[in-house]
Parts: structure tokens; C-alpha cells; sequence
């Protein structure tokens, strides 16, 4: 079963920013998302859910340093990104 991605118009401009400033992970957040696409549950996503004011969220890894949170309706299939960054600015 594949998954769609839903690219928000704030996280598209927040996703610009944070390649801009980290150009040298462009391909592996690229890999994350085609990943994030086909299994979200991939064990190397390390998907987790988040808690307290974000307790609507998950996250995934793009890498041991940087983070993409989202909402998950996997009832619908539907997987709709909301941040992307680091530890600290994605929670």
C-alpha cells in the first residue's frame, strides 16, 4: 500500500529554507520522504509519536540530527507534513 504525501504551502516554504541552509542533505531527506511514501513504518524512519502540545504529531528521522514532523490518517492513507529540522526546531 502506498501512502500520499500532503506538501502544506507553509512546510513547502519551511522544507526551501531548511535545504538551503543544509544542501548536503538534500538526497537523504529526498530518500525520507520516497521511504515515508511506500512504508511509513520502515523501521529506519524511527517513527515515533510525539508528546504534550504535540501530541497530534509523529516523527520520523532523516537523519540522527534532523527531524520531519506530521500528522498521520493513515485511514485515509494520507500523510500531511508539517516541519522539517532539527531536533529543536521541530519540537
Amino acid at each position: 500500500m502506498s501512502y500520499t504525501l500532503v506538501f502544506t504551502e507553509q512546510y513547502d516554504r519551511r522544507a526551501l529554507r531548511f535545504i538551503k541552509r543544509h544542501s548536503e542533505l538534500k538526497s537523504q531527506y529526498l530518500k525520507t520522504l520516497q521511504l515515508l511514501e511506500m512504508n511509513p513504518f520502515h523501521p529506519s524512519l524511527r517513527l515515533h509519536a510525539l508528546q504534550g502540545k504535540l501530541q497530534h504529531l509523529h516523527s520520523v528521522s532523516i537523519n540522527l540530527s534532523y527531524r520531519i514532523s506530521l500528522e498521520l490518517q493513515i485511514s485515509e492513507t494520507e500523510i500531511v507534513l508539517i516541519n522539517v529540522g532539527n531536533h529543536e526546531a521541530v519540537y
